[in-house]
């Protein structure tokens, strides 16, 4: 049949039964029409909260409206993938150990939710009979998903800007299907936060300028990820361990403390050991070749090997000690003045700490052979920060 002349309520029964034999944890249809809160993402990217984002600005009348996805779109199916897993245990074997975001330990988010949307596309269009219209989009498409999941009843957008599905929580994957199926539009989910500011007030940097309202600049996943250049070193202290992303909004959240190994997850999402809590010092010394093969299929592709090296020494700037400073010093002699700078901040920071360390006997012996202007500003820097000045 002809999906547009049949019953919107049976279609919308259909797709329903359909997510759900492709193993996803939440469904909802979202009504296609102009969204009515892409003003205020308007005012988000005029405020400059997407910092280094381009592409946000330059997508952004694309998402004023998913038919500019798919011209023939009359449903949006919202879906939702969780990735709850709890946290390994630390352990007390002394290693400095990074944080890695839970959605990026396992198999890349994208693939998998690609391919989950992809043979929900193929079974809809086989219950119909007909050849199907579709565009399947996860979070590089220029739809405005958390919109979209909120208005299709997946879940509530929370005060940290992130979807919580109640029952499940916010670390939920997001996925939409643009369909030229006309389907009836499942309830919006109502807003459940109350006056409860925990994201807020956990950030470790700061970076909610309000509820709703985050200044991207500001954040760790965006510091850890999205920005090419130097991290400002007025934050690097609050990254901790992070060297990828960050989870403490979700930590802290109320919807997330049932959160643990009997939550439905997806098992491609699974935590690979590796990257679960790996020591920094070995990522530290990873070659191009070893570094393909680490980000190899998972969300790390999202990061440069100089970028993920920054973050690194960012962290052992943080948590390591002086049996740190020898694999920092190896480091000193990486080609990228992005990793050289920000080793020298970590050195200072271990001779902080560690004043008899050997990290500022390492930083004067490099500082003769350094040619780079803003590494020696670094150096500086860290003989500034190692005497108890400014970090």
């Amino acid at each position: 049949m002809d999906s547009r002349l049949g019953d919107a309520d049976d279609n919308a029964r259909l797709l329903r039964e359909e997510a759900e034999r492709a193993g996803f944890h939440r469904f909802g249809i979202a009504p296609v029409a102009a969204w009515e809160r892409h003003a205020a993402y308007e005012r988000w990217l005029a405020a400059g909260y997407a910092g280094e984002m381009r592409y946000l600005v330059e997508q952004g009348a694309e998402r004023r409206d998913p038919r500019r996805v798919l011209d023939s779109a009359r449903s949006i199916v919202t879906v939702g993938l969780s990735y709850a897993q709890p946290e390994p245990r630390d352990g007390s074997d002394g290693i400095a150990r990074g944080f890695i975001a839970r959605y990026a330990r396992g198999a890349d988010y994208h693939a998998v939710l690609k391919r989950r949307l992809q043979k929900l596309a193929a079974a809809i269009a086989s219950r119909l009979g007909r050849a199907v219209a579709w565009t399947a989009c996860v979070d590089t498409a220029p739809v405005l998903e958390r919109e979209a999941a909120h208005r299709g009843g997946v879940g509530f957008l929370a005060k940290n800007t992130m979807i919580i599905a109640p029952g499940l929580g916010s670390f939920l994957l997001l996925g939409e299907l643009l369909l030229d199926v006309e389907a009836t539009p499942t309830d919006a989910a109502e807003p459940r936060c109350g006056r409860c500011r925990a994201c807020l007030d956990a950030c470790p940097t700061g970076a909610f300028v309000d509820g709703y309202l985050l200044d991207a600049r500001r954040c760790i996943s965006y510091l850890t990820i999205e920005a090419r250049g130097p991290i400002p070193r007025a934050l690097r202290p609050a990254l901790g361990d992070m060297i990828f992303g960050c989870d403490r909004c979700q930590e802290v959240c109320p919807f997330n403390a049932a959160v643990d190994g009997s939550t439905p997850s997806a098992p491609e999402l699974r935590a690979r050991a590796s990257h679960a809590r790996p020591p920094l010092v070995e990522l530290l010394g990873m070659g191009a070749a070893r570094f393909r093969k680490y980000v190899r299929r998972t969300a790390l592709r999202r990061v440069h090997r100089a970028q993920l090296l920054r973050n690194v020494a960012v962290a052992l700037g943080n948590v390591g000690g002086p049996e740190e400073v020898a694999p920092l010093a190896r480091a000193l002699d990486e080609p990228s003045p992005l990793v050289r700078a920000h080793v020298a901040w970590a050195l200072g920071r271990i001779a902080r700490r560690h004043p008899s360390s050997d990290a500022l006997a390492t930083l004067a012996a490099h500082r003769a052979r350094e040619t780079d202007a803003t590494v020696l500003e670094e150096i500086a820097g860290a003989f500034v920060d190692a005497a108890g000045g400014p970090g």
